[in-house]
């Protein structure tokens, strides 16, 4: 065996130091390996691509968590749906509805309009009922004297007026001396006379209005212009 050295010589060769006096200790130069640049690459690449796969969501995790999506935005869609549905459902009733009150409307309309055809007289003839009365009374008196004519002539014909202007017929009966209105008077003849020319001189025939619509003009002389 060798003998073993002194701990300080040990430590001082270990510094580079040559522990023996007298004598002048060179360090033994370090010598280093070279390490080629790409192989230094493609340990950083091979690490970082180590981190990807590491901070990455695996292909499970992605495709269970689109399927949860796809789930969820088909029950909104579904919801969607369903009050589209409802409004649509509520919008057709309300339709139906409007139509069929349209269509009772439309009847009523021409059964209104069919009875006002049939009976749009009924009150006019029932208000010449009373004037029908009192001919058949004076027809039925066998010796009637003329006064006695004359009194119900003069009373059917207040009750004839008293018809037609319930109805709104009136009477077209210009005084002398009144303006010729073309609308109301139809004039038969000129004549001279001692007034304003083209003036009412006296009425043959009197004239009608219903509801100011003329039924007849009355026939009327006028003066001639001077």
């Amino acid at each position: 065996m060798h003998p073993r050295p002194f701990p300080a010589a040990a430590r001082a060769r270990q510094a580079g130091h040559d522990p023996t006096p007298g004598l002048e200790f060179q360090p033994k130069a370090r010598s280093y390996r070279a390490y080629p640049l790409h192989n230094l690459y493609k340990t950083m690449s091979d690490h970082s691509e180590t981190n990807l796969s590491q901070s990455a969501p695996a292909p499970e995790e992605v495709e269970a968590a689109m399927a949860a999506h796809a789930s969820d935005e088909l029950a909104r869609l579904q919801g969607e749906l369903a009050e589209l549905k409802a409004k649509s459902a509520d919008l057709a009733d309300q339709f139906l509805r409007a139509k069929a009150e349209a269509e009772n409307a439309r009847r009523r309309a021409e059964d209104e309009v069919s009875k006002a055809r049939k009976f749009g007289i009924e009150s006019f003839a029932e208000s010449l009922l009373p004037v029908a009365d009192s001919l058949d009374a004076a027809l039925s008196i066998k010796e009637a004297t003329p006064q006695q004519l004359r009194e119900g002539a003069d009373a059917t014909l207040r009750q004839l007026t008293s018809a037609l202007e319930r109805n709104k017929v009136m009477a077209i009966n210009p005084a002398a001396g009144a303006k010729f209105d073309p609308h109301q008077h139809q004039a038969i003849s000129v004549v001279p006379a001692e007034q304003e020319p083209n003036t009412v001189v006296a009425v043959l025939q009197k004239g009608y209005v219903i509801a100011e619509r003329v039924l007849r003009p009355a026939l009327v002389t006028v003066t001639a212009p001077k």
